[in-house]
């Protein structure tokens, strides 16, 4: 026979309608209480797993962007609530005790900016309240890091780095290892996501909801929803990491489950005397999203994200309702509710010891719909991802020798840039996605904080060349300066009148494991000058007019940035080699020269201008490039490696389309939506301005009135370098443009290219394909765009053609044997995303505002195939880590009388392998030093640094007894081996994965301190040194 409805049971019997109409309404309310009273209901909120049973694992959180709309200030103490009510303190006060008022009750939290300043600002006794919450499991601290970062426009280094910062705080305060990660609002997902900031981290499983939207709808049909993610082809299975793509969204599923106080989702009304008493309807409302869910999910555990952005303001008001639907759901049999976290979800999976498909490469690009495919980011904001690379090369050199120099616990550190890197990490940070003014913070923030870290850099290379070390430095008399503008030409320091008693020292820090032999330039305003190494031999130096377009980026923005004017106008760049040894520093000394026979050479001067009909020949070492009589690159030419490449090299833009009423999508912030392709053509032919010298040549031309360009080759190396000033973007015309840098050769290609993937490994791209669905093409431009970090290369059955950068640019092949990077985005409408900006960047002095100028380089070089590795790797280590450099003056006497003038932490007669470097050298806050090294080499990718590499500790830490060694999992949080004996292991599906042997260096013997490391490997190890240096508290 039919059961019951057990929820019909809940409901009083209904009266006659008749008799409503004849009773009086105090009989009638009397009758009504009696047949049901409003009581209190305990809801039952106990229930666990039930193994027969669809389980709903209820995930209560809040996406808290750490700057998006609203500043990370605005949105933690919830200010400028005109733009988006949002107030992160309120979440997190609301949380305590809504979770104290059930035990059952369970939440998530994630961003550990927010959560570290707001833990810092509560009494002892509400830490110790969290602290038990989190040690009982109700509240879950996962992902870990300050941010939850972007996966497109951030460099591995800075990935790892805001993640260490985070987790070092949960092991401190609570002495956990976050499991999960949790990256579910990043726009397309990094396979160095997957195995470096997932499975090396320790992590059990990775949860996002970002992918394609064909490849969403594909793997719904599929049940391929929950993949494992191998990443790396050089880590294979060891590396491995269960993953989960949300099925549309991190929003609670469909059917209206919002509970915010203003929000309209329908609550559970429950009480028999209230109208609108509706539970019947609303579990229905959950079973049905529940089976759902399930009908696209294996196994019987479907994960429902109850939250979104900045949600749980008052947290009792989803908690109440969550109690309920987990209640009634549970009374009324059909599913299993219960209040969960990714954790235990992803325990319950792996318990189905189920065979799961693979998945290899990433997730990029990212469309949610047909014309909207978020690869516009990838450039979006050019300058603020150029500072932010700046920095982060800053803060790794800073590190080394805050650690050289001897950690203070008083004075500076780079404590302060560690916290403004991290926060730049966020996914609405250097990705662009930002309003105007967040971004201004977020530069804002890594401006004040590189000021402190300069001045403990200068404080550090003080003591280090006054052989203070040792013995502790506390007030050295030596003051150095830096030239964070130097790129711009600006540098006070190097443009000072010399005199011939007064001597400019350079001292040049190398923050890399090798040698390095380079040129540096400087601006000075005396052609009368000489340079001399640190034993007082005079070095080749040359001489090069700054170019007008340089003075003119130098005048304006130095005003904008710091609010004065440039005092003196230098007139040339001094170039110059320089020797640097590993992890050290060497000295350069730029003088007055006392007679005319020992200046630095002048460059050559020479104009194409009346010399049409010839070419010319750039370059005075094996590299050679040829332009043709319009004045445009046409060959390239090494007599080293045999070389002979016709390439052409020019610039055009996409208009970026603005929407219509039938079709809305216009190109933005994260859109990249092309109107139309447009060469940039000169009016004219293109004049060349040609410099020649005993160290470098220089290509100058005006490509039109807003794009600038300088070529370089230097004498003794193989690349080109091509420095590019673009802008002012002109969009007087009301069209949008987006500007791209395109090289052009005739190599047969056959539609492939390769990217990097986050600065770590190359991925093959393959045009108007996609690995895993039969890819519907809808912007054949847009839909080919990937991130660049690192660089791309193109081959052929015979060359290779690899270009690198300077910061994160969007860029593809659109036609064989072509690559091109969007250098510069300026477009006039919102693209629909939430920002509800243009991306329209104007920097003003005087309130005379223009358009942004962006100043950058990118750097290119052909090779024989299978050769482009070598200097892909190494060069791409330098680009990252440019040398260190820092002034002082000197008047009169000897310098190296009284310094050190050359200088390596390392032992003299060693160096890292080609193969291998350091990624953190770092004193940390007990005394002890992080170590990462990491191998620079995936496996196969060049036939002799493709192996296993070792290295000596003993040499690089020659002065030091290293007392114990510990190795520890990427982020430092734990153990290497506790980590690998309690992650989680994942079955495959039969023929997903093929045999495969996986290199990875063995244990350290503490008596050899020998560290091997397998291509592609980093590891982490915590030193503990029988020596390290604190400054006493006079220093800074």
């Amino acid at each position: 026979m039919a059961m019951a409805h057990p929820l019909r049971r809940l409901r009083p019997p209904p009266l006659p309608p008749p008799l409503l109409l004849l009773l009086p309404p105090l009989l009638f309310l009397l009758l009504l209480a009696r047949v049901a009273e409003s009581k209190y209901i305990a809801y039952n909120t106990t229930g666990g797993i039930v193994p027969d049973k669809l389980n709903v694992h209820i995930v209560a959180h809040s996406h808290d962007d750490v700057g998006w709309l609203k500043t990370v200030d605005q949105y933690y103490v919830g200010s400028n609530n005109s733009i988006q009510g949002a107030c992160v303190q309120n979440v997190l006060d609301s949380l305590v005790p809504a979770l104290l008022k059930d035990k059952n009750r369970k939440f998530i939290y994630v961003e550990q900016a927010f959560f570290q300043r707001w833990w810092r600002q509560q009494s002892n006794a509400i830490q110790q309240i969290v602290k038990e919450l989190v040690s009982s499991g109700q509240l879950e601290l996962i992902n870990g890091g300050m941010c939850m970062h972007d996966e497109a426009a951030v460099h591995y280094i800075d990935m790892i780095d805001q993640t260490t910062l985070g987790h070092q705080f949960i092991k401190q305060e609570f002495n956990q290892t976050p499991r999960i990660g949790w990256q579910i609002d990043p726009f397309g997902h990094s396979a160095v996501q997957a195995y470096l900031l997932g499975a090396e981290v320790g992590f059990d499983a990775l949860y996002f909801s970002r992918i394609d939207y064909q490849d969403r709808a594909k793997r719904k049909d599929l049940k391929t929803l929950e993949i494992v993610w191998r990443g790396s082809r050089s880590l294979g299975s060891s590396a491995d990491i269960f993953t989960g793509i949300f099925p549309q969204n991190y929003e609670p599923p469909p059917g209206d489950f919002y509970f915010e106080v203003n929000d309209v989702s329908p609550v559970i009304q429950d009480d028999v005397l209230l109208f609108d008493y509706n539970v019947e309807e609303r579990v229905n409302d959950f079973v049905a999203a529940a089976v759902s869910q399930a009908n696209i999910t294996r196994l019987n555990h479907v994960m429902f994200t109850m939250g979104t952005d900045f949600k749980y303001q008052y947290a009792e008001s989803w908690f109440r309702q969550l109690d309920k639907f987990i209640h009634y759901v549970n009374k009324d049999g059909r599913v299993n509710a219960l209040y969960s976290t990714p954790s235990i979800y992803t325990d319950a999976k792996h318990a189905a010891n189920e065979s799961w498909p693979i998945k290899t490469d990433d997730f990029f690009p990212y469309a949610d719909d047909q014309n909207s495919y978020w690869t516009g980011y990838f450039t979006s904001r050019p300058a603020l991802k150029g500072y932010v690379r700046m920095m982060s090369a800053y803060y790794l050199a800073a590190r080394q020798l805050e650690f050289l120099k001897g950690r203070n616990r008083s004075g500076f550190t780079t404590g302060s840039l560690a916290d403004a890197l991290a926060l730049a990490q966020h996914h609405d940070a250097v990705s662009g996605t930002e309003k105007q003014h967040v971004a201004n913070d977020y530069a804002k923030r890594l401006s004040i904080s590189y000021a402190q870290a300069e001045k403990l850099v200068e404080f550090s290379l003080a003591c280090l060349t006054e052989s203070a070390a040792k013995s502790g430095c506390s007030n050295p008399s030596t003051k150095f300066a830096q030239c964070p503008l130097l790129n711009i030409s600006y540098c006070p320091p190097s443009e000072v009148e010399l005199s011939q008693s007064k001597t400019l020292a350079v001292l040049v820090y190398n923050a890399l494991g090798w040698n390095r032999e380079d040129v540096i330039r400087i601006p000075v305003v005396d052609k009368y000058v000489v340079v001399q190494d640190s034993e007082g031999r005079e070095v080749e130096s040359q001489l090069l007019p700054i170019a007008n377009a340089s003075l003119y980026l130098r005048s304006k923005y130095v005003k904008a940035y710091l609010g004065v004017s440039p005092t003196v106008t230098p007139k040339y760049w001094l170039a110059f080699r320089v020797s640097v040894p590993p992890l050290g520093f060497n000295t350069y000394f730029v003088s007055r020269a006392k007679q005319a026979g020992s200046v630095s050479a002048m460059s050559t001067l020479n104009s194409s201008q009346g010399n049409k009909y010839s070419s010319l020949e750039i370059g005075q070492g094996h590299l050679k490039l040829i332009y043709n009589a319009d004045g445009v690159l046409s060959k390239y030419l090494d007599s080293g490696s045999l070389v002979n490449a016709d390439i052409k090299q020019t610039y055009k833009f996409y208009s970026g389309f603005n929407g219509t009423n039938t079709d809305p999508q216009a190109s933005g912030a994260y859109i990249f939506r092309p109107g139309g392709t447009f060469p940039i053509k000169s009016d004219v032919q293109v004049q060349l301005t040609i410099l020649r010298g005993s160290i470098l040549d220089e290509v100058h031309q005006q490509i039109n009135p807003w794009i600038y360009q300088i070529t370089r080759v230097y004498k003794g190396k193989e690349h080109v370098e091509t420095e590019f000033i673009v802008g002012p973007i002109p969009v007087e015309d009301g069209i949008g443009k987006e500007v791209v840098a395109e090289i052009t050769t005739n190599m047969a290609t056959n539609k492939a290219f390769y990217t990097d993937s986050s600065g770590r490994d190359f991925i093959k791209r393959i045009r108007d394909y996609r690995s895993d669905w039969q890819l519907q093409v809808t912007q054949p431009v847009a839909g080919n765009y990937y991130p660049i970090n690192l660089g791309t290369y193109i081959k052929d059955n015979s060359t290779e053609l690899s270009v690198l950068v300077d910061r994160s640019v969007g860029g593809s092949s659109i036609v064989d044997g072509q690559v091109e990077l969007m250098l510069h985005r300026r477009l006039l409408y919102d693209d629909g995303r939430g920002v509800g900006e243009a991306l329209n960047e104007t920097v003003c002095v005087n309130d005379d505002c223009a358009g942004l100028v962006i100043e950058g380089k990118y750097y290119l070089k052909f090779d024989s195939l299978g050769e482009g590795a070598k200097w892909r790797r190494t060069f791409g280590q330098e680009i990252y880590s440019p040398l260190l450099i820092a002034f002082s003056e000197q008047d009169g006497g000897n310098w190296a009388s009284s310094h050190v003038v050359k200088f390596s932490a390392m032992d003299s007669s060693y160096s890292l392998p080609d193969n291998v470097a350091v990624l953190t050298l770092q004193a940390l806050e007990d005394g002890s030093v992080l170590l990462r090294l990491v191998h620079l080499y995936e496996v196969g990718e060049d036939k002799d640094l493709s192996v296993m590499a070792s290295v000596e500790l003993k040499k690089i830490f020659p002065n030091k007894k290293i007392i114990k060694i510990t190795e520890t999992n990427l982020s430092a949080n734990q153990e290497r081996a506790e980590m690998e004996k309690k992650r989680l292991k994942w079955k495959v599906q039969q023929g997903s994965s093929g045999a495969e042997t996986v290199v990875r260096g063995g244990p350290v013997d503490p008596s050899k301190l020998v560290v091997e490391l397998g291509p592609m490997e980093i590891r982490t190890f915590i030193l503990n040194l029988d020596y390290l240096a604190f400054v006493s508290a006079a220093g800074p």
